[in-house]
């Protein structure tokens, strides 16, 4: 047998072994305990992210999720801080992760809500699916109505603080520049759509910690479901 033939047959025996084994995973995995096991992690995922995020420097202080300035202002930061606005981007930028970080916390019964109608079938095709699937299919259900539940006090929140005075400062110096349009009006949109970003890579996080060691939750049905998923 040339050596060409004996890998081929070796790719076919790891392929069979790999589809049994999984096969007998499953067989040991009940509907009920594949739909707590996702429905706990992203529980756990989401309630640590929140945490993270909906403190002070929550998004501020974390280079991964830190909401910068929008890509028109970004095209002219150069520019306006040449002209002396610099303090201005600086309060904006600030002004903007100090929404997102006092609306945050508002996620958590939009989170809980969502976990209560996932279906046993969405549990099984989501663990089955690989890394990232979970965190996918909680944003698809929960992103539109987190939006519409953060907009509101992002809003409230920049009444109060530098957001709208910062961006008014600027957004005279934009309309002069050509090219650039002015996002005076979608800023309370931009902070909602950037903090949901943030909270989403948070809890793809912990889902791939969760994925990634699954020893950690030994004794649980997590660590059961994801262990035999590995």
């Amino acid at each position: 047998m040339n050596s060409r033939r004996r890998r081929f047959l070796l790719l076919l025996a790891g392929l069979a072994y790999s589809a049994v084994a999984r096969a007998g995973g499953w067989s040991a995995i009940t509907a009920a305990e594949a739909t707590q096991a996702l429905r706990d992690s992203l529980s756990q995922g989401t309630r640590a992210a929140i945490t993270r995020l909906g403190r002070a420097n929550g998004y501020f202080g974390n280079p991964k999720v830190k909401i910068g300035l929008h890509k028109n202002l970004a095209k002219a930061e150069r520019y306006l801080r040449v002209i002396g606005l610099g303090k201005s981007l600086d309060d904006l930028v600030l002004a903007m992760n100090r929404a997102a970080e006092a609306a945050i916390p508002e996620a958590r019964e939009v989170v809980l809500e969502a976990l209560r109608k996932m279906s046993v079938g969405d549990a099984k095709t989501i663990l089955s699916s690989g890394d990232g699937a979970a965190t996918a299919w909680f944003r698809k259900n929960t992103e539109a109505h987190l939006a519409d539940k953060l907009l509101p006090i992002i809003h409230a929140v920049s009444g109060q603080s530098d957001l709208v005075r910062s961006y008014n400062a600027l957004s005279g110096k934009l309309l002069r520049l050509a090219g650039i349009k002015s996002e005076l009006a979608t800023v309370e949109s931009y902070v909602s759509r950037k903090a949901l970003d943030g909270l989403y890579t948070l809890i793809a996080e912990e889902e791939h910690a969760i994925r990634a060691q699954p020893l950690n939750y030994a004794g649980s049905v997590v660590g059961k479901v994801f262990g035999l998923l590995n």
